[in-house]
């Protein structure tokens, strides 16, 4: 491990800090320029090269931002034909991440629906990537989700956090939501929720939940390996800790912290589908010229959302990518959490339903079934799989796909479960 951190994305997060610093000037500038020749008052904001100019700006102070974390936004739901408003509240807390909880204020009549922990992936975005998700569970589902913290914000006085970390706080969370919990992990985090729930039926625990549901999962990345999959095992774990891995810099809370940049895995999602960002943003350029507010609306929603991203501990991103998608620990039976093998095929309470996006270029066809074949000792009663015709990764968890044909036999699936 000597020289960990050291390596050349080092100092590229330094100069990405003191960049961003050193453009707020031009950024104001540019800010006041676009309200400028934005403002009515002024007979130029009408012309073309008014609207041209004002585009300009605000294409640049967006290309220049540091997006937060957004907002949930999520106010009301519809609940049994009837408007519910919804709070947000944290009912579980630990340094690197809040359990929230979305609280329905539903008629004291109304039978309680099925209890839903989400698991978001932690991957470079924020749990927010799924509010569309959680938007259309709530009508029918008392839904909680696992709120991730920006790992460049924990001190360092915190300590650690690793992927047995991670499995702990899924334990944690399912022992105070109870039995009666259905859990749906969402891409990355299906590694670790299966273990989590096998290492609770080895240990004969009272507070396993109900179903396992896990969508676009790398269970078993040997099945139908894609360029993800490809470049990992290429490059193999020490390139990884030379290449990606830096220490957090001044003045941020985590300051020496050794990570993972958002920005680097931010740079890699945009690298896979780089042509269609470019066009993406040239539409944006020609809808504010034009006026087409709509349009540049729906834009900045889906990329203030995109470009937000978080830093992850270096310990937990090293050992996700060499013990999931390198050596592929857990579908060879090797995978180990606190010193004790992980074994699977001890879950027998749970039901296990398993979804995957026949176009997914993340998780290849095959990678979340695999599960079924790790956990041989579900009843065939307590089983399903389902491949959503026309999708890609995105399209398994949010979408009109996902809401009109995977949500409805999710949903059932939950039912006969609960």
């Amino acid at each position: 491990m000597e020289g960990f951190g050291m390596g050349l994305s080092s100092p590229l997060y330094w100069f990405y800090e003191m960049t961003h610093v050193a453009l707020n000037p031009s950024r104001a500038l540019a800010h006041a320029t676009h309200a400028f020749f934005k403002s009515p008052s002024n007979p130029v904001s009408s012309t073309t090269i008014g609207k041209s100019i004002s585009a300009a700006c605000e294409m640049f102070e967006r290309a220049t931002r540091r997006y937060a974390q957004p907002e949930w936004d999520i106010e009301h739901t519809v609940v049994e034909g009837r408007l519910a408003p919804v709070s947000v509240e944290a009912v579980w807390e630990r340094p690197f991440c809040r359990m929230l909880h979305f609280d329905r204020q539903v008629a004291i009549t109304h039978k309680p629906d099925p209890r839903v922990l989400v698991i978001a992936p932690m991957s470079g975005h924020y749990a927010t990537l799924l509010r569309g998700t959680v938007e259309a569970l709530l009508p029918d589902h008392d839904v909680y989700i696992t709120d991730w913290i920006d790992a460049r914000m924990v001190p360092m006085s915190e300590g650690r956090f690793d992927l047995d970390d991670y499995i702990d706080y899924i334990i944690g969370m399912l022992r105070l939501l109870g039995s009666d919990t259905h859990v749906l992990a969402v891409c990355q985090p299906g590694v670790p929720a299966l273990c989590a729930i096998s290492v609770m039926e080895a240990n004969e625990e009272a507070h396993v939940p109900e179903s396992l549901m896990l969508m676009g999962s790398p269970i078993d990345t040997r099945i139908s390996p894609t360029q993800v999959n490809q470049v990992a095992e290429k490059r193999g774990i020490d390139w990884f800790r030379r290449n990606v891995i830096t220490k957090v810099p001044f003045p941020n809370p985590g300051f020496m912290r050794d990570v993972y940049p958002g920005f680097l895995q931010l740079n890699g999602f945009m690298s896979m589908n780089l042509d269609r960002h470019l066009e993406a943003h040239s539409k944006l350029f020609q809808h504010l010229v034009e006026g087409d507010g709509d349009s540049a609306a729906a834009h900045r929603k889906f990329y203030d959302e995109y470009l937000a991203v978080m830093d992850l501990t270096a310990e937990f991103y090293l050992q996700t990518v060499d013990s999931v998608f390198i050596r592929q620990l857990l579908p060879k039976g090797e995978f180990v959490h606190r010193g004790i093998r992980v074994d699977p095929s001890k879950v027998k309470r749970v039901a296990l339903m398993t979804m995957e996006g026949e176009q997914d270029d993340i998780t290849g066809l095959g990678q979340t079934q695999a599960a079924h074949t790790l956990c041989s000792n579900i009843p065939e009663a307590k089983r399903l799989h389902y491949v959503q015709p026309g999708v890609g990764h995105y399209g398994v968890f949010n979408g009109s796909r996902f809401r009109n044909e995977i949500l409805p036999r999710m949903a059932a699936f939950i039912r006969a479960n609960d």
